[in-house]
């Protein structure tokens, strides 16, 4: 997407916190190289994720293509609760003070039905998308009232709006974030702290791989015969809304492809 000076004006020199950034072709990447771009590379990126070979990769393209953007990456779990706080009191004073929090980190696992999920399954998705979510955000939002500004971009879905079958743990977890961002946003009325929600549809990047544990065929057929969103077009609203004026919330934003209506209606013909 191109961006005017405005944008690019409103990110200079911001500190952005990107989880679950580790994925070549997933949204977390996407929306660093779309901050990169928005702000011409004048700002500070903080990137986290496990997998910290891939957080570096990215760090280096990005270094490689803009010489004044500054990378921090951080081998970070989010399911591992205790450790969140202790990474933000270790960032770098360069990095300290955030400005963003984009809480990207997500997974879902299997589509077993109630009754038959994986007790396992069960603990990773609400430890990922819940609970960790909540611990990160509580850990950075004394940075942001101390200054009387911030973002926070909470990554919802679909199905945290409009349940289906064999969502029954990962659609309850997107509620939940739902709910949480809701209940933030009222109780930083009087703040100048602003909280984003975006919820995608169907987005085709490694997330179902993860879902249907590597097997790579199932993780295919829920894209096949669509024209399914891409990371990238997640990142360009997120960006979007992080560069809008100070005084204004892009609350909640429900993002469809066009073959798609619902979480289940979905449409596998020719668009």
């Amino acid at each position: 997407m191109s961006y005017g000076s405005k944008a690019a004006e409103r990110l200079a020199n911001k500190v952005i916190l990107i989880t679950g950034a580790s994925a070549a072709a997933g949204i977390g990447a996407a929306t660093a190289r779309e901050f990169a771009e928005a702000a011409h590379g004048n700002i500070k990126l903080i990137l986290t994720a496990r997998r910290k070979d891939k957080l570096d990769a990215l760090a280096k393209e990005l270094t490689d293509k803009y010489d004044n953007i500054k990378v921090h990456t951080v081998a970070l779990d989010v399911t591992k609760l205790e450790s969140i706080g202790q990474f933000v009191k270790d960032l770098p004073q360069e990095f300290a003070d955030i400005d963003v929090l984009v809480n990207n980190a997500g997974l879902a696992l299997g589509r077993d039905p109630i009754g038959e999920i994986l007790p396992e399954d069960i603990q990773g998705m609400f430890q990922t998308n819940v609970l960790g979510l909540i611990t990160l955000t509580q850990a950075v939002l004394p940075i942001f009232k101390a200054k009387n500004s911030g973002d926070i971009v909470n990554l919802g879905s679909i199905a945290g709006r409009d349940p289906y079958p064999g969502g029954g743990i990962y659609c309850p977890t997107k509620a939940a974030v739902k709910s949480f961002s809701h209940v933030l946003r009222k109780e930083l009325i009087n703040t100048r702290i602003r909280v984003l929600e975006v919820d995608p549809g169907n987005v085709e990047t490694e997330f179902s791989i993860t879902r249907f544990k590597n097997d790579v065929d199932k993780a295919k057929a829920v894209y096949a015969n669509t024209e399914p969103l891409v990371a990238e077009d997640i990142a360009e609203v997120i960006v979007f809304g992080i560069t809008r004026k100070q005084n204004t919330v892009i609350a909640e934003t429900l993002i469809f492809s066009t073959n798609q209506a619902s979480a289940s209606h979905l449409y596998k013909g020719q668009v």
